[in-house]
């Protein structure tokens, strides 16, 4: 009897389950019940929601006599997700996401960079513990013993599939869910885990324009007509500085700050070029203001918080600044000291057109690192430099900082502040904008410091520096005197006498006004801004532009790019392995010479890694085990992350008699493939 009650009643009991299911899911993601429960209570519309997303997924079950199979199937499946998301966001604040979804085949490297060796075999564990509770469900649980109306069960679960659909238009509409995620993480807080992960991994890409066609595409060329011939004289280097989470904390109503965080920067907007610079993100994002910036493409066109990062530029070039340049006889750098593979910039910016890449593994910063472990942005003033100084032509160099990067301490961490913070709604915030603004006044050092050397420098220099977003202190527009969270500022400062002219521009237009100041007009994306920033039809045509060059036919470029993925070198110097020799014998302990080392370098021993000591750049030291001939020995750079993989080439040296007069014997340089 109370099997036909349940039978009957079914559909009820199932979405209740979904909703049970729903708020586990979202206290695993949240860390928290209590955060899960005001989060139902307080978006009761949006938990719904959710709840009938994940219900639509278990109505496979009306179509098996094994409900009770899929129904524990489904929600196994739905569990793991969330588990996955609270994993990660136990470790990065970005959540679970469609890109994520597609480098699951790597579980193993991911399982490793986020969990600890234990907890990875707790991983496999809990996978086969799965594994086998579903392979029992499957055998034991009891079938469903009436008749499989299947002429009625289809159409009933294809038409609570249309209602889903129809559901979910309706709530995009009344803004009860959207389909912009200016934070990503604050995306999944207020529209859901289930939404915003299938969001990410269908909704992706520049979908095709209404009017797409080769005709529009000339229509839009031919509008920029009346923009003049590049000038054939040498041009300025440029220099592009991002700065990570830079802005004015005296634009925040309710701080009280003890002095000027910023005060180079404010001096440098008041006499250079300068105003707000509009960022697609907020608290998070650096890669797509980044990506705007390099290319001149808005984000606002691609999915919601998609990564092109992560998706199209994992498989295609991307017209770029770097590319346009390179035409004119520039080299283009990118510099960041961080690990090379964040973003994975290591794999993106051959195809962006990038030369060279000096990320943190390249760089001797001596542990110059701020609380928190992130490399200060002092060090980079020696990188740009250096890359300036490497060539005789003109250099476009873009820098990408990472001092400023949260997540930021709720308790004290700097013993004598240099600026002192208060008026936030409570205790562990203000410690959290001390720990802030005290890291801005360092990078401002930073920026004075950068400028005062390229103040000296005998060729033409543009350096345009600004933030990426603003910080991760959940801002409200009331909280801040311009009313506009996803805006930083920007000065464009020279030493050459550009004329000072304030505006304020989005990230996606500076690149081209900075060319167009200098007198470059070129590139599809880039003159298109120059021609037309203030016409009719702007947002539009933009948007059929970037489809065509990313997604379309390339009309543009009368069917194919002609950009290839650049053979970007790491590294602005080659790394050399000179000899080895001796120290302490019974220690077997070596001394390994060359030139270029960091940190990083580590030596390869018979194509296993081998525990290596830095000493200075021309020297490393292993020990612990004695060489013998014929042994391989390679230097590499390694990565800073706990994938930990080589970056690149590094010449490598088979060991013969090794004290003999010529111990050594070069052999083909060692790929990280290879």
């Amino acid at each position: 009897m109370l099997t036909k009650i349940c039978n009957r009643i079914s559909p009820v009991l199932q979405a209740l389950w979904c909703a049970v299911l729903y708020f586990v899911m979202e206290a695993m993601c949240r860390h928290s019940v209590l955060e899960a429960w005001t989060f139902m209570t307080t978006r009761p519309l949006v938990f719904l929601y959710n709840t009938a997303f994940i219900f639509t997924t278990m109505l496979i079950a009306y179509l098996s006599r094994r409900r009770i199979f899929w129904r524990v199937f489904v929600s196994a499946f739905w569990l793991l997700l969330a588990l996955i998301n609270g994993i990660l966001l136990l470790n990065r604040v970005t959540p679970f996401t469609g890109p994520d979804v597609k480098n699951l085949t790597d579980g193993l490297a991911i399982a490793k960079k986020y969990l600890p060796p234990y907890g990875v075999t707790l991983c496999y564990i809990v996978l086969i513990a799965i594994a086998v509770f579903l392979l029992i469900v499957l055998i034991k649980a009891p079938k469903y013993k009436g008749r499989m109306k299947y002429r009625y069960n289809i159409p009933a679960v294809l038409i609570c599939i249309g209602l889903f659909a129809l559901g979910t238009r309706f709530a995009l509409s009344q803004r009860i869910l959207s389909n912009y995620f200016g934070n990503i993480a604050f995306a999944y807080e207020d529209y859901g885990y289930p939404y915003c992960l299938a969001t990410t991994i269908f909704d992706t890409g520049i979908s095709q324009p209404s009017g797409y066609s080769a005709k529009q595409i000339q229509e839009i060329q031919n509008s920029e007509r009346n923009l003049p011939e590049t000038k054939e004289e040498s041009h300025p280097n440029i220099i592009f500085l991002q700065l990570e989470s830079f802005f004015d904390p005296e634009l925040v109503n309710y701080l009280e700050i003890s002095e000027d965080p910023i005060p180079t920067f404010r001096k440098l907007m008041k006499d250079y070029s300068s105003g707000y610079f509009k960022v697609p993100s907020v608290g998070a994002g650096t890669a797509n203001t980044e990506f705007e910036t390099i290319t001149g493409m808005s984000l606002h066109y691609f999915g919601p918080g998609e990564y092109p990062y992560k998706s199209i530029l994992q498989e295609s070039t991307c017209e770029s600044a770097p590319y346009v340049l390179k035409d004119l006889g520039y080299t283009a750098h990118a510099i960041h000291n961080n690990e090379a593979n964040f973003y994975s910039r290591k794999s993106v910016f051959p195809r962006m057109g990038f030369d060279y890449f000096i990320s943190e593994e390249y760089m001797v910063h001596e542990d110059d690192v701020n609380p928190l472990g992130w490399v200060r942005d002092r060090v980079l003033t020696e990188e740009i430099m250096k890359c300036l100084n490497a060539t005789e032509g003109a250099d476009y160099i873009y820098t990408v900082s990472v001092q400023g990067h949260g997540d930021y301490p709720d308790e004290p961490v700097l013993e004598d502040p240099q600026i002192t913070v208060s008026g936030s709604p409570t205790y562990e915030q203000d410690c959290k904008w001390e720990y802030y603004v005290n890291q801005i006044r360092e990078m401002d050092d930073f920026v004075a410091e950068l400028v005062d050397e390229l103040s000296e420098y005998p060729e033409d220099v543009v350096l345009v520096m600004y933030g990426d977003h603003l910080p991760t202190m959940g801002l409200s527009v009331e909280d801040v005197k311009n009313r506009y969270l996803f805006q930083t500022e920007y000065v464009m400062w020279d030493n050459f006498g550009l004329t000072k002219k304030d505006e304020n521009l989005a990230a996606y237009q500076m690149a081209a006004e900075v060319m167009d100041r200098i007198g470059i007009h070129e590139g599809n994306v880039f003159r298109y801004h120059q021609a037309r920033r203030s016409t009719r039809n702007y947002q539009v045509d933009l948007e059929a532009l970037q489809y065509d060059l990313l997604y379309g036919k390339q009309y543009s470029y009368g069917g194919s790019s002609p950009y290839k993925k650049a053979k970007m070198k790491m590294g602005l110097y080659d790394l050399t392995l000179d000899s080895i020799s001796l120290g302490n014998a019974s220690e077997f302990s070596y001394y390994i010479r060359g030139t270029n080392f960091t940190p990083s370098s580590e030596v390869k021993l018979n194509n296993e890694w081998y525990d290596t000591v830095y000493v200075n750049p021309t020297t490393l030291i292993i020990s612990g085990t004695e060489l013998q001939n014929f042994d391989r020995l390679t230097v590499c750079q390694r990565s800073n992350s706990s994938t930990r993989k080589a970056l690149s080439k590094s010449y490598d040296r088979t060991c013969y008699a090794l004290f003999a007069r010529n111990p050594w014997k070069a052999v083909k340089p060692v790929t990280e493939e290879e």
